[in-house]
């Protein structure tokens, strides 16, 4: 038997391991936070959720996806796609919605990157990421972070990122955005990033947090950050960053879980007329 024979079958159980690495990550997450916490904080979450917050997380929620759907059309203009506003906000949304209830994070983009190229969806994300990157050191260094003593740190790493993905970007013709497309993405990016920290903050006041706007701004932005790590339908990363940085700040990691399951919960309602947008697909089809 050849050596490549014998290495063949190696490599369907390296994928299978790969594929299970993600949430084996996720639950080890969820059950350091249970061994220290307790259930409590997951329950005071869940009861913590008020009609008025999923109110208000839906009518964020169309703000920041009609942003992101501009965001995208733009990219895709500039490279030669033309993708009408109401198409994409309809496909942005049937995103969201894969993006949360499915496995991975990432499916509803992967759906929308097939169906309407993948090169506009990447560079649309990467260009959001490079915004949201940059907003997040500016507050870190220009508040008083209660996490102080990492924010050197944490700074110089996001601004790595956020560099090395702009000159990814700019070095790649196939992806590079023009100076007239970047105006656009950094307004619409910083939108949907404000959206989004004002869902954490309405999340926050629910679960009972009263620190002041200047100490919860920095946490909001650190969180949305892990927000895009790689995760299992949002969670995982989301709620270990949030433990610790409420905790950090001395508001009590219990109180950060509380937090994180209310924005999740308030962020799963909000994509819901993603999956009415699939419903409609699958109708006309």
């Amino acid at each position: 038997m050849t050596a490549a024979a014998i290495a063949a079958p190696r490599y369907p159980s390296r994928r299978t391991a790969l594929r299970w690495l993600r949430p084996a990550g996720v639950a080890a997450t969820f059950a350091v936070l249970v061994w220290q916490l307790g259930t409590g904080p997951f329950l005071d979450g869940l009861h913590a959720v008020d009609g008025g917050a999923l109110a208000a997380a839906t009518g964020l929620a169309v703000l920041t996806t009609v942003c992101c759907a501009w965001r995208w059309r733009t990219v895709a203009r500039g490279l030669g796609v033309e993708l009408p506003l109401g198409t994409a906000v309809a496909a942005y949304y049937r995103s969201i919605f894969l993006n949360v209830a499915l496995p991975g994070g990432v499916v509803g983009d992967v759906h929308r990157g097939v169906r309407h190229g993948l090169r506009a969806v990447v560079s649309e994300r990467a260009a959001g990421q490079v915004v949201q990157v940059v907003l997040t050191v500016g507050v870190l260094l220009v508040l008083p972070s209660p996490v102080r003593h990492v924010v050197p740190y944490v700074a110089l790493a996001l601004l790595a990122v956020a560099v090395g993905a702009a000159l990814v970007l700019r070095v790649r013709p196939a992806v590079a955005l023009t100076r007239r497309a970047w105006p656009v993405v950094a307004l619409a990016s910083a939108l949907v990033v404000a959206g989004h920290t004002v869902t954490f903050l309405i999340a926050a006041h629910a679960a009972g947090a009263t620190a002041p706007m200047s100490q919860m701004l920095p946490l909001a932005l650190l969180v949305m950050l892990a927000a895009a790590l790689p995760n299992v339908g949002g969670w995982g990363p989301r709620e270990g960053v949030t433990a610790w940085a409420f905790a950090a700040a001395g508001l009590g990691a219990s109180v950060g879980v509380a937090t994180a399951v209310v924005y999740g919960v308030m962020v799963l309602v909000a994509s819901l007329p993603g999956g009415a947008v699939l419903l409609v697909g699958w109708a006309r089809r």
